[in-house]
């Protein structure tokens, strides 16, 4: 299945489209607001495993429902090495289909989900993560990409 084109502004206002990204992996995770202990673990491991990612051609894609200039404070302070998109709109994670019921202390609620997709380079779908663990994310999704491509293809 094709993935969903879109474009987004990132933490400068430039604009990022998924078609920009063409011919390489794509990590386009969906988390819930910058700053906030789980999403800063997440994008953190993203950093820490970045440059293995870099050296097997992927692209890691942060969006959240923050505006550009939260994502240009969130990744300075944390040294994030890529791209933070800004969906205020909440289109594309609606679209991704990361946009549901969540509770936290009792109460429940609708807001963005921690949902992943990994996108290969023809841009197809090749794999979703429902169930994201912040600290474990990014070493499962080498592994997986490790796997895709020792496998002769995707």
């Amino acid at each position: 299945m094709k993935a969903k084109q879109f474009s987004l502004s990132d933490e400068n206002g430039e604009k990022r489209s998924l078609s920009d990204f063409r011919g390489k992996w794509v990590v386009l995770y969906f988390y819930p607001k910058d700053n906030t202990p789980g999403c800063t673990k997440e994008a953190c491991e993203f950093r820490d495993h970045f440059n293995k990612l870099k050296e097997m051609g992927v692209v890691v894609l942060g969006i959240s429902k923050d505006s550009s200039a939260s994502h240009l404070k969130f990744k300075g302070k944390f040294k994030l090495p890529f791209p933070l998109l800004s969906d205020e709109e909440k289109v594309v994670i609606k679209a991704y289909k990361a946009w549901g019921k969540k509770k936290f202390l009792g109460k429940e609620f609708e807001g963005t989900l921690r949902k992943t997709y990994l996108i290969d380079p023809e841009g197809n779908m090749a794999k979703t993560y429902e169930k994201v663990n912040p600290l474990l994310h990014a070493k499962e999704i080498v592994r997986d990409i490790d796997d895709f491509q020792k496998g002769g293809g995707y």
